[in-house]
């Protein structure tokens, strides 16, 4: 009797709905640990990549002693994201794999002038900060039971102004106006961390067998793209200039 009453509380009419619902709870767990394990590893080839090129000051002064040099690096990322995302149906799991950890070891090389700018300490202090957050959030993503699929449009078109708003400071290079949307970017980008998570976890559980390897490497490359963006949003507050 009590273990009818259990199905009952969690609305379950039978012991076989709650059995499926408990099976599909563990694979998705699965496949989100998958999502968690490749986004990890491609934080840790980011972070190699950037130590490498920090050790290496000829290596540099080649890639940036010219600013087209940068643009075409930022030009590679932005089109491996882009090919990754259009093309994820028909590349096998392993090529795809391939190319967010490709991404992953570009963005190393992007970010290593950031990390020429501000000591090793308020680095560290930040990369805390941003994983202490970023964990909460995804936690609260994975766990609550609200449905946040309404704040997904809203967070995107935020994100739009975002980037709009800083170009326009590229040219008016307003401190005021530039620590407001590094504030705007905290924000947005907590939001997506748990809009992105709940997204991705209801992908896991359409998954079948031979698509849960792609759904993982989307789940990380997205995860990843908010771990990043709320990192350098937060380094503009706490970060510490040499």
């Amino acid at each position: 009797m009590d273990n009818w009453n259990n199905y009952l509380d969690n609305g379950y009419s039978t012991a076989s709905q709650a059995e499926n619902a408990i099976t599909l709870q563990r694979y998705v767990a699965g496949v989100m640990r998958q999502v968690y394990g490749k986004m990890t590893l491609g934080l840790l080839a980011t972070a190699l990549t950037s130590f490498l090129m920090l050790s290496s000051p000829a290596l540099l002064n080649m890639l940036f002693s010219t600013t087209a040099t940068i643009w075409i690096l930022f030009a590679a990322e932005l089109g491996l994201v882009i090919y990754l995302s259009a093309r994820i149906d028909k590349l096998s799991t392993g090529a795809a794999t391939a190319l967010f950890y490709a991404y992953s070891i570009l963005n190393g090389v992007t970010l290593t002038p950031i990390f020429l700018a501000y000591t090793g300490v308020s680095i560290a202090t930040t990369f805390a900060i941003t994983a202490g957050t970023f964990g909460a959030m995804t936690i609260f993503g994975y766990v609550t039971r609200q449905d946040l699929s309404k704040f997904g449009s809203i967070l995107f078109m935020a994100l739009i102004g975002l980037i709009l708003c800083a170009l326009v400071n590229m040219f008016l290079h307003n401190s005021m106006f530039d620590l407001l949307i590094s504030g705007a970017g905290v924000l947005i980008f907590v939001g997506l961390t748990a809009w992105d998570t709940q997204s991705i976890k209801r992908m896991c559980a359409e998954a079948d067998s031979e698509t849960k390897g792609k759904v993982a490497t989307m789940g990380a490359l997205s995860l990843y793209l908010d771990f990043i963006n709320l990192f350098l949003y937060l380094l503009r507050f706490f970060g510490n200039r040499d």
